[in-house]
Formats: structure tokens, sequence, C-alpha cells
């Protein structure tokens, strides 16, 4: 892992709680919509971090699925082992 990129991009206490819920239980794929209901935040707040998670290299995109007229997107943790535990939508998916 590299420790200065994770240092730099985690100095908001919700990106830090972002990816310790993903690394629940083994590892976890979430959306920021599951991430939102989990963490008790507004998903405005979530998806902009996961965003910003993703854009440097932390979360890995997993799935996509249309969800009234918008576009659904499923995270987990960048190199985590794909076997791990899903949400429920994400199993609904075939992820």
């Amino acid at each position: 892992m590299n420790w200065q990129l994770l240092a730099r991009t985690n100095t908001h206490p919700l990106r830090i709680s972002i990816l310790e819920v993903l690394e629940m239980d083994g590892g976890r794929c979430l959306s920021p919509n599951d991430l939102s209901s989990e963490l008790q935040m507004p998903l405005s707040n979530v998806n902009y971090h996961v965003t910003e998670l993703f854009n440097a290299g932390l979360l890995e995109l997993v799935d996509e699925r249309p969800v009234r007229g918008a576009t659904e997107h499923f995270y987990r943790l960048a190199g985590s082992d794909a076997s791990g535990p899903v949400s429920a939508e994400a199993v609904e998916v075939g992820v």
C-alpha cells in the first residue's frame, strides 16, 4: 500500500470511515447509496468522497447498474479479494 497516497487522500474523517466499512468482513462491495445508509451521512457527501478515493486509486469500480434513470456504481477497496461479501443489491445484478 502506498502510505503517502493514503495519508494525502484520507485527511477527511468520512473517507476513513468509508475505507473502514469497505474493509469489514474481509472486503465488501458497496455503492455510495449503501455506504450512505450504513454511515448515516448524506448521499451527496458520501458520493463526493467515494469519487475522490476512486480517483486516488484506493477504490476500484466493480459494477454499474441502471437505477431510476441514473447509474449506481459499486466499489471495493483496490486490490481486495473478489470473493469478499457484496451488498444485497449487487448480488441481484450478478457482481
